[in-house]
């Protein structure tokens, strides 16, 4: 096992894997930005290091600093969270080349199938089904058209580098290509340091559909059940749920089987995400996979019981799964609110500042992750989630009458949040009744 482990991350995932580190007697190094220098991941590790001004490309995507870091503190090991590092297989591969071990798939995994674009072939290969597009990222714009007619719009462009909505746009016409294309290369260059972008066939109305795998360096692998991610603002995701009440055990027996022959197909090792589009029809298509640990894990966790980031931990550290995915049980079921640093009555618009006032809500099966404490100054600079409240209940009515009950409980004072509009959205008829999809929250702001 590892002596001590660097998180090159903040806010809550960086609290999380300190937290996993704690339990498992692991010591723990945090890095921080400048704009981070009192935040709860920095008090809480054991040492911590700053490494550089608040904008990311100085300091959480800047791999020099994170490395000299890891050096000087005598870290054997870096987990990267998600977002910033932690699809980059040029960062895997230096921790790779400086005796350092990088918590999470192999550098030639994370190119595989972190790459967007390349994860679309080689799913296809293996006999997943896959929307038309192209076949890898996007060389130029008359590229882009060519395929764009070819496939037939409305089409999608997404980043090849990375996920969370970043890089992402829908084009429903030639005439608008151009405008899209471009703002989709700016948002993916400034979120994960590549521009790079690919297109594909842009399905309406889909549910987003999730299989969560765990896979050792021996080939074992473990799925985990699915989650439900369709309720989403701009493709990045506000509540997720699992098990999904739209997917059947015929259809949950296939993503798994699926899930677990392209893992194997490129000798996968770590946590990772297959993800797939359901459409109207019920048919599953491929859409990408997360090479990383997800920000929805913790409804798994609730489900199966199973700490994935104690399992990234020791899969990392050479260790075999200890079960088999026979032996995992679904219990009950788990809801996860996203709570953003947002006003949703503004188009979801960032609201950085001081947060005066935080009542977290308590009870049996409630659990909050986060960053923030009452004098929490949420800067401008990151991804603005900054808690997310996750409840768990023997049944789905049940878990919604505790989600009700926990919404209601959680306070935060001095900035705009997504808490109020979560305790809209779970009495809305639509998302009780499970009869939904990733145009909900369009529709439901219309309305």
């Amino acid at each position: 096992m590892f002596n001590k482990i660097l998180i090159a991350n903040r806010g809550e995932i960086a609290v999380r894997v300190i937290r996993a580190c704690r339990e498992l007697g692991i010591g723990c190094v945090a890095v921080y930005s400048t704009a981070d220098r009192d935040a709860l991941h920095v008090r809480l590790a054991d040492e911590s290091v700053c490494v550089g001004d608040p904008a990311p490309s100085d300091s959480y995507l800047y791999i020099p600093n994170i490395i000299a870091a890891a050096e000087i503190t005598g870290a054997d090991a870096i987990h990267p969270g998600y977002g910033f590092l932690s699809e980059n297989s040029n960062f895997a591969e230096i921790c790779k080349e400086c005796n350092i071990t990088f918590i999470g798939p192999t550098p030639e995994a994370i190119d595989n199938m972190g790459n967007k674009s390349q994860a679309r072939k080689t799913a296809a290969s293996h006999g997943f089904p896959v929307l038309e597009g192209s076949s890898g990222a996007l060389k130029d714009l008359a590229d882009a058209h060519r395929i764009a007619e070819r496939a037939g719009y409305p089409v999608i462009l997404k980043a090849v580098a990375g996920g969370g909505g970043k890089g992402m746009r829908i084009v429903k016409s030639a005439a608008d290509l151009e405008r899209q294309f471009n703002t989709a290369q700016m948002e993916a260059k400034s979120a994960f340091g590549d521009g790079s972008v690919y297109l594909e066939r842009y399905v309406g109305k889909p549910r987003h559909i999730e299989v969560q795998i765990l896979a050792d360096k021996e080939g074992n692998v473990l799925c985990l059940g699915e989650r439900e991610c369709s309720l989403q603002r701009r493709h990045q995701k506000l509540i997720e749920e699992s098990p999904s009440v739209a997917v059947s055990e015929k259809d949950r027996k296939n993503l798994s089987e699926w899930a677990t022959k392209l893992v194997e197909a490129v000798s996968y090792q770590n946590a990772g995400t297959v993800e797939c589009l359901r459409d109207e029809k019920g048919r599953f298509t491929f859409m990408e996979m997360n090479t990383r640990l997800q920000v929805e894990h913790p409804v798994t966790e609730m489900i199966t019981g199973i700490d994935l980031v104690k399992e990234q931990i020791r899969i990392a550290a050479g260790q075999r799964l200890r079960m088999k995915s026979k032996d995992v049980i679904l219990r009950g079921h788990a809801i996860e609110f996203r709570i953003n640093a947002e006003d949703p009555s503004n188009n979801f618009a960032p609201c950085p500042g001081l947060i005066t006032r935080l009542t977290l809500p308590l009870g049996p099966w409630v659990r909050v992750d986060t960053w923030v404490e009452s004098g929490t100054e949420i800067p401008p600079f990151y991804d603005s989630l900054i808690a997310k409240l996750i409840v768990w209940a023997p049944s789905r009515v049940e878990a919604l009458a505790r989600a009700r009950r926990a919404l209601d409980e959680f306070k935060i004072e001095g900035i705009k949040t997504t808490i109020d509009f979560h305790r809209e959205v779970i009495r809305d008829h639509r998302f009780v009744s499970g009869d939904y999809d990733t145009s909900f929250i369009e529709q439901y702001l219309k309305s």
